[in-house]
């Protein structure tokens, strides 16, 4: 069993005293949590604003998770949060979620309803999903082509989906008139120890050989290096004065703890969060899941459920740290910006309309209507968008699906002047996004696990280069 060998900042028994408190102190201090407001948008005012929103987003008892129904409810919940962010041209809308994932009709539809709530563009508009498993999915395309074809949605029934976005919307236009200026920008990354590692593991040929999962009790995977990842939290932070407003933070691991609990929580990355905000209780603490489809904790996680605790406060350590060397800079309007570059993923080969609509029709569901769903729109020309936040030296980027942390490593090596974070897990359908080679060289992610094509990389890549290369 692992056992917590670095003394950590918060006590386990703080920490459990704490948890109690969750409901009413996650709450505190930010009055935008879906009070009623008039459906319209405040007069733009001068200089740069920014509003933050929070709102409860687990389900009830007896709804249905990505894996099983809802059975009871623990201490800490699920939420879903962001900011608006406005004064350089149209506001501009950054949310996540504790959910698995949002996918085609789902994604569209949070998208477009923080778009109107908000007085913007969908172009300017970024919903990405924490990732977690005891969490629920959200495809409302999906759910209509289980409906039709006579087949119980169940992940994909979108009753609550459907109140979490109505509530997102109420608080996004109750946030609005309480949004405050913003004077400074604040940038800050520092190492987390003992919590990424890479899920694959290669043999002598170059092969993947076998998959170091987020829970793993085999001790000679364990045993293996950390392979490639991207060891650092990066701290994104924007203030009013000498007072913090938001933080926004961007880390690259699968979240997963252990799970199919039948208790939605937000497992160690949600923990992580929780205490930064109980230690920065002024600013709203948005958590953002960076490129992470070929990593998780296998590594440093057997699956104890002493572990969740563990991993948070490393994470929660990480985080401090990265606060502590913040460096702030003045700000303007002038000084926000945001690209979009629409691109058409390439549909992998394995996957095609005939076979998963003959799948569907003998009951052989599961994920494939998110399938069904994701190859009728590629058959379509669906696009999907990669944006980019421009904010001082910081370059905040976008993308769907779970990319290999790779992409974010390329990233911020094609402008090592700027300050690079990426979140991921937007629209969720691509599934799995590996580089050309991993393609070859097997595993998992790269299987039936990935909707797209090898020729995803110089995609991704052409448009991540455009996006960073803007000045």
């Amino acid at each position: 069993m692992l056992v917590n060998d670095q003394p950590g900042r918060y006590p386990a028994a703080m920490f459990r005293i704490l948890l109690v408190l969750s409901g009413a102190l996650l709450g505190f201090g930010h009055p935008s949590n879906g009070a009623e407001s008039p459906d319209v948008s405040p007069e733009p005012l001068a200089g740069l604003r920014l509003a933050t929103f929070d709102v409860d987003a687990t389900p009830p008892v007896g709804s249905r998770l990505a894996y099983d129904s809802v059975t009871n409810k623990g201490e800490l919940g699920l939420r879903a949060r962001g900011v608006v962010l406005w004064g350089a041209e149209a506001p501009i809308v950054l949310c996540a979620i504790d959910w698995i994932g949002l996918a085609n009709g789902g994604h569209d539809a949070f998208r477009d309803a923080l778009a109107q709530a908000a007085g913007t563009s969908r172009q300017r508009v970024t919903v990405h999903a924490v990732h977690q498993h005891d969490a629920p999915t959200c495809d409302f395309t999906a759910e209509q082509i289980l409906k039709e074809a006579g087949k119980d949605p169940w992940q994909y029934d979108g009753r609550h989906q459907r109140e979490v976005l109505a509530e997102l919307s109420r608080a996004v236009r109750a946030a609005l008139p309480q949004a405050q200026p913003v004077t400074h920008l604040g940038l800050g990354e520092a190492r987390v120890e003992k919590v990424a590692s890479n899920r694959r593991i290669f043999g002598a040929d170059g092969k993947v050989r076998g998959t170091r999962w987020t829970a793993t009790k085999n001790p000679l995977l364990r045993a293996e290096p950390e392979g490639v990842i991207d060891p650092m939290v990066s701290l994104v932070s924007f203030w009013n004065g000498e007072r913090p407003v938001a933080v926004l933070s961007y880390y690259a691991t699968h979240p997963q703890s252990y799970y199919r609990t039948g208790v939605p929580n937000p497992d160690f990355p949600g923990l992580a969060r929780f205490l930064r905000q109980l230690a920065v209780p002024e600013a709203l603490h948005v958590h953002f899941n960076g490129a992470s489809g070929n990593v998780g904790a296998g590594k440093y996680n057997d699956g104890a459920m002493t572990n969740r605790l563990v991993l948070a406060e490393r994470l929660a350590d990480g985080m401090r740290r990265a606060w502590e060397n913040t460096q702030r800079q003045p700000i303007t309007a002038a000084d926000v910006g945001w690209g979009v570059v629409p691109v058409a993923l390439p549909l992998a080969r394995h996957l095609s309309v005939e076979e998963l609509e003959a799948q569907l029709a003998a009951s052989d569901t599961g994920f494939r209507a998110l399938r069904l769903a994701w190859v009728r729109g590629c058959r379509d020309g669906r696009t999907l968008d990669i944006t980019c936040l421009r904010v001082g030296p910081a370059r905040i980027l976008h993308l769907p699906g779970e990319p290999f942390v790779e992409y974010q490593l390329a990233a911020k090596a094609v402008r090592p002047d700027l300050f690079v974070a990426m979140a991921a897990y937007g629209d969720y359908a691509p599934g799995y996004i590996g580089t050309a080679a991993a393609y070859e060289q097997g595993g998992y992610e790269t299987g039936v696990a990935s909707n797209v094509a090898p020729e995803v990389e110089g995609v991704l890549m052409a448009a991540i280069k455009k996006l960073l290369a803007r000045p």
